[in-house]
């Protein structure tokens, strides 16, 4: 994490839960709180002109549902991390955000000093799923066919590389500074290695990595 604080923001319709999530940050030197919003069009405008470095999205919302603002935030090119917070543990809505480009996933119901670890999990450039939600992952992923190995589905030595250190839940700009390339050139890497896996996301791909090292059927 940086010095200076992330640059959080919060978007989600229930204010009572928002003003919740304030109370247990604002004592947390390592986030800001810049904005909240109780609408996804709402905290679309705010994503745009606060350029938060983070961003705490609900699922389930009036009008337009999170996985629509994720997309959305996604195609304006905004570079915040987006974790989705919600109450949601069905395999489908999990999926559905990750496949969006979630940069995690948590649950609601998790206890604040678990959810202020996870938070700044994120912000060091982590990606983050509840604990319980990882084998919800799996099972979901077990429904598709997988290469049971990188060589079987063709991937280069450069592209092993950075499946492992997504693995290790690193980001695109932390694995550019670790392989001494340009964040640009690990995007096309990533891209190329989730199409021939046959995944959809960096969580998938982490996740299959890490099943495929403790030896586990696919």
């Amino acid at each position: 994490m940086s010095d200076s604080p992330q640059r959080l923001l919060i978007i989600d319709d229930h204010p009572l839960f928002r003003k919740g999530v304030l109370q247990l940050i604002k004592p947390e030197p390592e986030f800001e709180v810049v904005g909240e919003a109780s609408t996804g069009t709402e905290g679309l405008e705010l994503a745009a002109s606060l350029r938060p470095d983070m961003i705490l999205l609900d699922l389930n919302m009036r009008g337009m549902d999170g996985v629509e603002v994720l997309k959305r935030i996604k195609s304006m090119g905004s570079d915040a991390r987006v974790v989705m917070l919600t109450v949601s543990d069905q395999a489908d809505d999990l999926v559905a955000a990750l496949r969006a480009g979630a940069d995690g996933y948590l649950l609601k119901e998790t206890e604040p000093e678990i959810l202020l670890a996870k938070l700044k999990e994120a912000a060091m450039g982590q990606m983050i799923l509840s604990e319980r939600l990882a084998g919800l992952l799996v099972r979901s992923m077990h429904k598709d066919v997988r290469p049971r190995e990188p060589d079987e589905a063709g991937l280069t030595d450069q592209e092993q590389r950075i499946l492992g250190l997504i693995a290790n839940g690193m980001s695109n700009k932390l694995i550019a500074r670790e392989l001494d390339i340009a964040e640009s050139t690990v995007k096309v890497h990533v891209k190329h290695m989730l199409r021939k896996l046959n995944l959809r996301s960096r969580v998938e791909a982490a996740v299959w990595a890490v099943e495929r090292q403790r030896g586990k059927p696919r």
